[in-house]
């Protein structure tokens, strides 16, 4: 059940890229294709550091918990 719903859930991200990939492509000169995947890259390196920072907050909270902050 796990890998169909896997299978059918990296369908629709598919899709859904696509699609936006051919609505960017066919958008008159507003910075186009290049100017949205910057846009995305910015975005996604923002996300990831977000997640690094939550997760040295997570990790200190559970040391802290577990007394094996010295």
């Amino acid at each position: 059940m796990k890998p169909l719903f896997w299978l059918a859930f990296g369908g629709v991200v598919g899709a859904i890229a696509y699609r936006k990939v051919q609505q960017l492509r066919a958008a008159p000169a507003e910075g186009g294709l290049n100017r949205a995947l910057n846009g995305v890259a910015d975005s996604t390196a923002r996300f990831a550091d977000h997640v690094r920072i939550a997760m040295a907050e997570r990790e200190a909270e559970l040391r802290k918990g577990l007394g094996l902050d010295v």
